[in-house]
């Protein structure tokens, strides 16, 4: 059967590409829109040609609908997801799941106990580079980990294609950490395989904004290696990078092409670096969610990494406030 979607919002930039997906799907369809700036929410709903809701909670009474995507301002992810799963609805949303852990928790407390299926987009964690890496460390060919850095930026704040609302700290609860610098985020704490012991972050705002612009984190661990997160929305021809080091080998990605690159004491290839195939990507986090409804499964390992990426977003900003390094906050707290 059809999993009949209500949209709620069009606030984030990323609202169109999972509108699109839904609409790509066999198994999916948009059949309602809500969003709280009505202007926008009625042009999308004619654009669809779908009924526009003024109420948020008149649409997820609709027993019609059996989903949502949010891609609400995310100071409002707790109050909407929250609704949303009282009203049995399962839910998609973009990252990050909300500021603070203390509200994810509650949001994955109502999740648990309405039993709706979540899923959070974070999409680099089904890249073909991303899988490849991880196959590499599994095969321990670099050793113990020692070093990892990946970054992300874009001239958005700069060439002035962001929409002026991303600099809102207040809806966004931060600026091109919060927003791009998750991927980085979730990706060096996926490539240390460790417990963040330590955040220091440092922000910067180039273009005056309420919001940083520039930003890179140190994470730190028991062990001794490192993390590094940089992000940033006013930089011009950046590439995409990832570098993991380790006592045996290396590999970078993305510097500054789409290859894969390693030199392991492991391997008898000699002193130079190798190309690895990224292979395939594996299914959209879209995807995933709309299996997991058919299914009846959870997107345990997603959700799990959602929240550690709150967990490590609100020590970032805690840090860059505070101007030292402060441990994450420990989950049940």
């Amino acid at each position: 059967m059809t999993i009949r979607i209500g949209k709620v919002s069009y606030w984030h930039v990323h609202a169109w590409d999972y509108t699109r997906q839904a609409q790509e799907h066999p198994d999916t369809a948009i059949t309602a829109v809500w969003d709280d700036n009505e202007v926008r929410g009625r042009e999308a709903a004619e654009q669809l040609g779908v009924p526009y809701y003024a109420k948020l909670d008149e649409m997820l009474a609709n027993p019609d609908i059996d989903a949502v995507i949010v891609d609400a301002p995310t100071d409002r992810h707790e109050d909407i997801i929250t609704a949303a799963a009282n009203a049995g609805k399962h839910i998609f949303t973009e990252k990050v799941l909300a500021p603070t852990v203390e509200e994810a928790e509650r949001i994955l407390k109502e999740i648990k106990r309405n039993e709706v299926k979540l899923t959070v987009s974070l999409p680099r964690l089904n890249d073909g580079y991303t899988l490849a890496i991880q196959d590499i460390l599994k095969q321990g060919l670099l050793g113990q980990i020692t070093y990892v850095r990946v970054r992300l930026s874009h001239n958005g704040a700069i060439a002035g294609w962001l929409p002026e609302h991303f600099y809102n700290l207040q809806q966004c609860a931060g600026g091109a950490l919060i927003d791009l610098g998750c991927h980085p985020m979730y990706l060096t704490r996926l490539f240390l395989g460790q417990e963040i012991t330590g955040v220091s972050a440092n922000f910067g705002y180039i273009t005056g904004k309420e919001v940083e612009d520039n930003a890179a984190v140190s994470l730190y661990t028991a062990s001794g290696a490192i993390g590094i997160v940089e992000a940033g929305f006013v930089n011009s021809h950046s590439p995409f990078s990832i570098e993991v080091h380790g006592t045996e080998g290396t590999l970078m990605y993305g510097t500054p092409d789409e290859t894969l690159l390693i030199r392991s004491n492991r391997e008898q290839l000699g002193e130079a670096w190798h190309e690895r195939s990224t292979g395939n990507r594996r299914e959209s986090a879209f995807e995933q969610w709309v299996q997991h409804i058919q299914k009846d499964t959870q997107a345990d390992e997603n959700v799990s990494i959602a929240l550690e990426l709150t967990r490590l977003m609100e020590a970032a900003n805690r840090s860059a406030k505070e101007g030292r390094v402060v441990q994450p906050v420990q989950l049940g707290e």
